[in-house]
């Protein structure tokens, strides 16, 4: 499945565990990292380990602390004395392919798909790399971190050529790729307005906050019916032809047209 929508939920709040998953994101990711301040690590770990494995929605992932910070060992620990608790493992400030191995070494053969948050100028200089390691279902934009490390402000074209290279090098990579959360919750014209730009330039999701960001940034990543019934009638036609030219609506039917129509099925459900 692809995910259209990633709700984080700080680990130190166990109470808002079960709030977020019922606030319709495609997945949700119970943090550990930014959201738990140091000395809450231990305790947040444990709540998010027991939740995650009395949780049978298999919808919950979860971020641990990166691969340099001290409880990083004991984040892959506890991974790994629960094998499949969790959906996904994400990792921030993640810059090598080697350290995607490193994650998956940690906590061994059971390892969720790993996803790497790409947030600084080294990650993105190995991204292609990082895109295509073993093991890895997805990448998220870190662009917060991003633009603090480089001396930019987060506007769109400050991070425009660090959201162009993720976009390329996950598409070669086969993964998916979330975009940093829009961090004015209280903006939601802002959150649709860039969320339509970063679908336009080949995001397949975004990352959330907020509950309230989950609706508009769903709908924006959501197919309409009139692009799901294009894309229908153009695969069709294309089986029609048995790999013969043919033309739509006066078009011509080529492969990236309908690559796009898969992509637009798929994203509905619809294949």
């Amino acid at each position: 499945m692809t995910f259209r929508t990633l709700l984080f939920v700080p680990g130190a709040r166990p109470e808002r565990f079960p709030k977020a998953g019922a606030a319709g994101a495609d997945t949700v990711c119970i943090d550990l990292e930014d959201a738990v301040p140091p000395h809450q690590k231990e305790q947040a770990r444990a709540e998010a380990m027991a939740f995650l494995q009395a949780d049978t929605s298999g919808r919950f992932g979860l971020r641990i602390n990166g691969v340099t910070t001290a409880p990083f060992a004991a984040d892959c620990e506890a991974l790994r004395a629960a094998p499949k608790s969790a959906a996904f493992v994400m990792v921030p400030k993640l810059e090598t392919a080697e350290q995607v191995a490193l994650v998956r070494e940690r906590i061994g053969p059971d390892c969720p798909p790993v996803w790497p948050v790409i947030e600084s100028p080294e990650g993105l200089r190995n991204a292609w790399d990082i895109a295509a390691a073993p093991g890895v279902g997805g990448v998220l934009f870190g662009g917060a971190d991003y633009s603090a490390e480089i001396g930019s402000d987060m506007e769109w074209d400050a991070l425009a050529f660090a959201r162009g290279q993720l976009v390329a090098a996950c598409a070669r990579g086969g993964v998916e790729l979330l975009d940093v959360p829009y961090l004015d919750i209280k903006d939601p014209e802002g959150l649709i307005a860039t969320t339509t730009r970063v679908k336009a330039m080949g995001f397949t999701g975004r990352s959330c906050i907020h509950p309230d960001q989950v609706a508009p940034v769903n709908t924006v990543f959501t197919s309409s019916p009139a692009a799901v019934a294009h894309a229908q009638r153009v695969m069709e036609a294309f089986e029609a032809a048995e790999g013969g030219a043919v033309q739509l609506d006066g078009k011509l039917i080529d492969l990236p047209v309908i690559r796009a129509a898969q992509r637009t099925l798929e994203r509905a459900g619809g294949a």
